[in-house]
């Protein structure tokens, strides 16, 4: 958020509730696809099918100036978001919703330990206190040695660590080029990525196949967008505990639609888990330096 600019708390909470609702209608849609597809074809579809909303970034994109250094950094950073949107088209179809959408919330805590291991950030008691709580969150969901932890639950585990990845690469990038061009590199390099992964086991989509991706795209740049117009008008620390609402309406909506029990573990473990990064996302605004830990929904497809 620009600091000359007034905040307006009430009008980025609206914009971070949208964005919520837009992030769980892309979570059901793909859960409504099912495992019919493979994951990385349905993570290349979505991501092909989304290079439509790049065209108002072209005329960034031709006057940017990228180095051989940066080539490589988006080229990793696209190799590390593809290997994690896959992960998460798979463990999308096989856990419940609520349990994917509460294990996404680990990104921003190993964005925070790998910022003091790659990026040189300092990690002081509170913070590695926090970074404890959540990862006993996480233990809270699987419960280990209590319910069986299926391949879902650790494609996840994977996931949050290659977007944090990602997102850390995002974090260096940004300081060197337009943000238009970090997110446009984003899309192009996780559709190059994505298409021998796609192509080696390539399973012929149904029209009604190709429409949900497209509307996964539409709903998932409007979340980015929406997202970034909730953090225009409020400091993130207003707005990242309303991220939580999107754990209850995932909840909800794997009850009603798709009769999905609810695991009251999974909410108390997914509390846990945001209240841990909303404490070090306070903390880096308390110190007033540049935040490392990213909003939840920055990680997201």
């Amino acid at each position: 958020m620009n600091p000359t600019t007034t905040p307006r708390p009430m009008v980025g909470i609206f914009w971070m509730l949208t964005t919520g609702l837009f992030f769980v209608a892309v979570t059901a849609l793909v859960k409504w696809m099912g495992p019919g597809m493979p994951p990385a074809q349905s993570a290349f579809l979505r991501y092909l099918l989304g290079l439509v909303f790049l065209l108002p970034m072209i005329n960034d994109l031709r006057s940017a100036t990228v180095t051989k250094r940066q080539w490589k950094l988006f080229g990793l950073r696209g190799f590390f978001h593809a290997f994690g949107v896959m992960l998460w088209f798979f463990a999308m179809t096989r856990i419940p919703i609520a349990e994917v959408t509460a294990m996404n919330y680990l990104a921003p805590v190993y964005v925070t330990i790998g910022a003091a291991i790659f990026l040189g950030e300092k990690l002081a008691l509170r913070r590695i206190m926090a970074v404890i709580i959540a990862l006993l969150g996480a233990a809270i969901i699987l419960r280990p040695g209590f319910r069986e932890v299926h391949p879902g639950h650790l494609a996840m585990l994977i996931a949050a660590v290659v977007f944090a990845g990602s997102y850390l690469l995002a974090k260096v990038l940004a300081d060197e080029v337009k943000p238009t061009v970090v997110v446009a590199m984003l899309s192009l390099f996780v559709t190059l990525a994505l298409a021998p992964f796609a192509f080696a086991n390539w399973v012929s989509p149904s029209w009604s196949d190709l429409g949900i991706l497209l509307v996964v795209a539409m709903f998932a740049q409007a979340g980015h967008y929406t997202m970034t117009l909730a953090f225009a008008a409020a400091p993130v620390t207003v707005t990242q505990p309303i991220t939580f609402l999107q754990l209850v309406w995932a909840t909800l909506l794997g009850l009603l639609v798709f009769a999905e029990p609810v695991d009251i573990w999974v909410v108390i473990g997914g509390v846990v888990i945001l209240a841990s990064v909303t404490f070090i996302t306070w903390r880096e605004a308390t110190l007033k330096r540049s935040p490392i830990t990213p909003p939840t929904n920055a990680t997201k497809v």
